[in-house]
């Protein structure tokens, strides 16, 4: 089994939904992590500085980089404990390799939603 985990800014949430403009990229984030709920061979958590700082301090590694480089590091994403990619979220085809799943961008024109259904969201599978 994989294991993916993103330790993320301080924000008020990881959606990407709250705010005067709507974060695409956060959009696309929580739409992967949503689908690795669904997949026993990922196992999937996302920390954010604000919401669970306890996650950072009690995490040698992160707090090693955090201590060394400030907080512009983040996100921070770990594959197996191994640090992978710093400083920006990683990209639907990075996703899919750190985990071995193949994710396809539903454009939001698109009458069919994630994996072919008519889910009518923009995302993934």
């Amino acid at each position: 089994m994989k294991k993916l985990e993103l330790f993320e800014p301080a924000m008020c949430c990881s959606t990407g939904v709250c705010g005067p403009s709507v974060d695409e990229e956060l959009l696309m984030v929580t739409s992967v992590f949503e689908t690795f709920e669904g997949i026993e061979s990922v196992e999937a958590s996302r920390h954010n500085l604000t919401s669970d700082p306890d996650a950072f301090v009690n995490h040698p590694t992160i707090l090693k980089l955090l201590q060394e480089k400030g907080n512009d590091i983040l996100p921070i994403t770990l594959v197996d404990g191994e640090v992978v990619k710093e400083g920006s979220y990683p990209t639907l085809e990075e996703f899919g390799k750190y985990s071995d799943i193949h994710f396809v961008m539903q454009s939001a024109n698109s009458s069919e939603g994630c994996c072919g259904g008519n889910s009518g969201s923009e995302g993934c599978c």
